[in-house]
């Protein structure tokens, strides 16, 4: 019997107001699940004739933090007029994690899935999502890994005096097995916007955060970055474009 691939519509939005990009999250999640939802009763031979147009959506914002359900506002270390003062955004959001950044020069990525076509298992998504990103930064020669008891990823010190360089954040949310919000990778970001939180509520000495242009020592072409990662994506997930 052949397998048939999930189907997955790429979209990507440079420029774009994070309440713009998470409302049009919303809109999409919703969707999907209304689907599942309608099809409950259907017979095995009619659903196997439904499939979900999954989503992925690749944006750089404007400057904006972001805190998780899980985070402590006291993480952000910039008072209302300080965030309007320096013109950024800041919003209380519905997944995992504590505070970020997002900004200009970054990769924010929304995989909005429905895993019942994927599979079913948020550890095994976190890892794929974690999975891509390695495979992209080694495809420019740099070296990330998961660093035991923290999600997401980061680069290899290269002596043990090195701090350990968080590269990559990833906060998830999941409704009836329908993903929504994703991943961030600095790209070409300003890291200096990080002083002002404290990155993922961690307050570890040993460990900082990094960007593509740091590590490479020069700017890298985002649209490029776009075009690996959706081929990644494509192959670890094993969905195909529409």
């Amino acid at each position: 019997m052949k397998v048939v691939k999930p189907k997955v519509k790429f979209e990507s939005y440079l420029g774009i107001a994070y309440k713009d990009a998470w409302d049009k999250q919303t809109v999409i999640h919703e969707d999907l699940i209304k689907n599942k939802l309608s099809w409950r009763n259907l017979t095995e031979t009619e659903r196997r004739s439904k499939s979900q147009v999954n989503r992925l959506l690749f944006c750089e914002h404007n400057h904006v933090y972001t805190l998780g359900k899980s985070g402590s506002e006291d993480h952000l270390l910039y008072g209302n007029d300080q965030l309007a003062q320096a013109e950024i955004e800041f919003f209380k959001i519905n997944r995992g994690g504590d505070i970020t950044y997002h900004g200009p020069g970054q990769l924010t990525g929304y995989p909005i899935l429905d895993l019942d076509e994927f599979f079913t298992d948020v550890h095994k998504y976190v890892r794929l999502l974690e999975e891509c990103i390695i495979q992209l930064l080694a495809s420019y020669g740099l070296e990330g890994y998961r660093e035991e008891g923290y999600t997401g990823v980061w680069i290899k010190p290269g002596s043990p005096s090195e701090k350990k360089r968080k590269i990559c954040a990833i906060g998830v949310h999941l409704s009836r097995w329908v993903t929504m919000h994703g991943f961030a990778l600095n790209v070409n970001t300003d890291v200096n916007y990080f002083n002002n939180i404290i990155p993922c509520g961690i307050t570890d000495n040993d460990k900082s955060v990094t960007s593509m242009q740091i590590e490479l020592g020069k700017k890298v072409e985002m649209k490029q970055v776009f075009e690996r990662l959706k081929a990644i994506f494509a192959t670890v997930f094993k969905f195909e474009y529409l």
